[in-house]
């Protein structure tokens, strides 16, 4: 049973913080909750889903209560960073089933205060923690063999930073607003060869949450509309051995299903939001959900091709995860944020794209090449 045009998007929040000392993760949480429904037009007594991922402390049951939610509806699926692309999906199938009318999605995290929580572990752990492998390392080896099978060089990963960084400079909240040039990213200090320290994405406190819900409820409230069209998700994983291509992520999978779900086509997006933890992650992402030939993703995003008012495709013009935000490894909240403001005509004046009424939101969770998970959503103003 097909979603398309089930969900709303109907309230969006992105917490301002990127430095929360001074605040529990919960507290993050209700305050993003607050905010979204602020935007809406709701209360807390309107809402009767909750979605939540490991980020919540306690989990799905504890946050629902901390936040005195009464509700009919719960999920906790998590996915890494794109838990909640994933999660807007399972709230638009929960409201098309009559499970819930108004469900509520929040995202918050302190890995900039405090350690990351605890990676989940594999059935191969027994046999890999002693070689210690590291998000770094499993991401500079995909990059590594991009560059190995097609050419891609460390000059258009480089790219894909200079674009984030001319996007963030509008952003009052970006943790890194100066732009940056190619020379800029090669010449930072190698994190883990070839990634430099400036292909690697920032570590912020902070969060964001979503309210989604009906048509009919979306109609009734006082935001601009814009509804999920499409929608995939996919895993992939080593299996046992036996898939081993570090150059193509799940995407390839809940990409052309999200296009097919929407009628829609890459090149019918007006903009992207795509997940950002390294530059290679985008590369490999824009390949695999359509947007160019697999291996001529490093051409794609060449020249500033990615820079709102300049390039074909403008993405993540918020700064994205390399210089805005990136709270505890979940980027997907943030991209669905941008993407609905962009929608909306929300966006700074000088990275709003003119008449944006497409916009795919994708990111992948876990690490990419090996085992993780891939989600992707169309939006689409009304």
């Amino acid at each position: 049973m097909s979603i398309k045009g089930k969900a709303y998007l109907a309230g969006i929040y992105e917490h301002p913080t990127r430095h929360a000392p001074d605040k529990s993760t919960a507290q993050l949480h209700a305050e993003c909750a607050r905010g979204a429904l602020i935007d809406a037009g709701l209360t807390k007594h309107d809402i009767d889903g909750y979605i939540c991922a490991g980020d919540a402390p306690g989990g799905v049951m504890a946050m629902a209560d901390y936040m005195g939610l009464k509700v009919r509806h719960l999920d906790s699926t998590e996915t890494g960073g794109c838990s909640y692309i994933i999660a807007l999906g399972h709230a638009a199938e929960a409201i098309n089933a009559g499970k819930a009318s108004i469900v509520l999605v929040t995202l918050a995290g302190k890995p900039r205060t405090g350690a990351m929580p605890p990676r989940a572990v594999g059935p191969e752990v027994d046999f890999e923690a002693a070689y210690q492998a590291t998000t770094h390392n499993i991401y500079g080896m995909c990059a590594l063999r991009h560059m190995h099978d097609y050419g891609t060089t460390s000059e258009q990963l480089a790219w894909v930073k200079v674009a984030a960084s001319h996007h963030a400079q509008y952003n009052p909240h970006a943790m890194l607003k100066d732009v940056v040039t190619v020379e800029d990213v090669i010449n930072s200090p190698l994190i883990s060869d070839p990634l430099h320290r400036l292909d690697c994405c920032v570590v912020s406190d902070g969060g964001g949450a979503i309210i989604v819900t009906s048509e009919e409820i979306a109609r009734s409230l006082k935001q601009p509309l814009v509804r999920m069209i499409g929608h995939g998700e996919a895993l992939k994983g080593p299996r046992g051995g036996k898939d081993l291509d570090l150059t193509y992520s799940a995407g390839v999978w809940s990409g052309p299903a999200a296009f097919a779900e929407a009628g829609v086509k890459p090149s019918d997006m007006k903009y992207a939001s795509i997940y950002d933890s390294f530059t290679i992650t985008v590369i490999m992402q824009l390949e695999d959900i359509g947007f160019c030939e697999k291996g001529q993703g490093g051409k794609f995003v060449a020249d500033g091709n990615l820079i709102s008012g300049v390039g074909k495709l403008p993405w993540n013009t918020d700064g994205g995860g390399l210089c805005n935000n990136h709270p505890v490894n979940r980027g997907g909240m943030t991209k669905i944020l941008e993407a609905v403001r962009q929608l909306r005509g929300e966006a700074h004046p000088k990275v709003q794209v003119p008449n944006c009424d497409l916009a795919v939101v994708h990111g992948t969770g876990g690490l990419l090449g090996v085992r993780h998970a891939a989600s992707t959503a169309i939006l689409e103003r009304v």
